[in-house]
């Protein structure tokens, strides 16, 4: 359970942009986008974590695959069962019951290759934060 903060945090922060990125892109977002934002970005840190050695691109694919199998579960969910007409790929070329397509997914691997590089970036300045704390505690330390 240890793990439980960083999880509700990396999910806030998913749920936080996601919708910034539809609103940016389309002009309107729906309360359903910050849910799926946030379980689409943690699951890009669970990926993330287990499969730490494997190149950005290889994590993407990944990435792809997840956040395409959440849309098309909450498109069938929010679109089809409650019929609140969130999206509609029915008229683009190679889409799925008009919940998923391949155009998107095309997309959601370029969001997944952004977020696995920004995963790194924030690792390597967590982790030179955390070694000039160390250093500066060695250092008093050592005063005493």
């Amino acid at each position: 359970m240890k793990n439980t903060g960083i999880y509700f945090t990396v999910f806030l922060v998913g749920a936080a942009f996601y919708p910034i990125i539809e609103v940016t892109t389309r002009g309107y977002t729906h309360w359903s986008m910050m849910l799926t934002g946030g379980a689409a970005f943690l699951s890009f840190y669970i990926i993330n974590k287990y499969t730490e050695g494997k190149s950005n691109l290889i994590k993407a694919f990944y990435g792809m695959f997840a956040v395409t199998a959440l849309e098309l579960t909450v498109g069938l969910i929010v679109n089809r069962c409650f019929n609140m007409h969130v999206w509609d790929y029915s008229g683009m070329k190679f889409n799925l019951f008009g919940q998923i397509s391949l155009a998107f997914s095309a997309c959601w691997y370029a969001i997944s290759f952004v977020s696995f590089c920004l995963f790194d970036i924030a690792d390597f300045i967590l982790s030179e934060l955390k070694f000039s704390i160390q250093q500066r505690r060695d250092l008093a330390l050592q005063q005493k």
